[in-house]
């Protein structure tokens, strides 16, 4: 198994850094194409709302990053110690599709990673909230 682990500063201008990373990766793993802007999309999601929610935009925290290919699966596993994520249900976007105004202005992060990767699991260990996405690779 392939694997890479890595640390950030919760600072926003580092999250296309880790996409790149990841991007990266993946091409060396012979990954290509729509899977990984799906999965740099869904990553930079994660990784702004763990900024955003659990650190409350705090610039002076971290988070910690493990991604690898397992078999038929690219998995990546992000790691924070922010304020635990309340809203742990299946996202749902509720708004009328001919009426552009009523676009909700958040909470689209997590209905778009739900819709890109194959699995997402969000769990609660302590004093650490760990964030695991899963895309099918073949």
């Amino acid at each position: 198994m392939n694997k890479k682990n890595f640390t950030i500063d919760s600072e926003y201008k580092n999250v296309s850094s880790v996409c790149f990373i990841t991007k990266t990766f993946c091409e060396e793993n012979n990954l290509f194409d729509e899977k990984i802007k799906e999965i740099e999309l869904s990553l930079a999601e994660a990784l702004n709302n763990i900024i955003k929610h659990a650190y409350k935009g705090d610039e002076t925290n971290q988070i910690e990053i493990s991604m690898w290919f397992d078999s038929d699966k690219f998995s990546i596993e992000l790691i924070d110690y922010g304020e635990p994520r309340l809203n742990t249900g299946k996202p749902v976007l509720e708004f009328d599709p001919d009426d552009i105004d009523s676009l909700p202005e958040g909470g689209m992060g997590l209905f778009i990673i739900e819709q890109l990767m194959d699995e997402n699991h969000y769990s609660r260990e302590g004093n650490k909230n760990i964030f695991r996405l899963v895309k099918n690779v073949n």
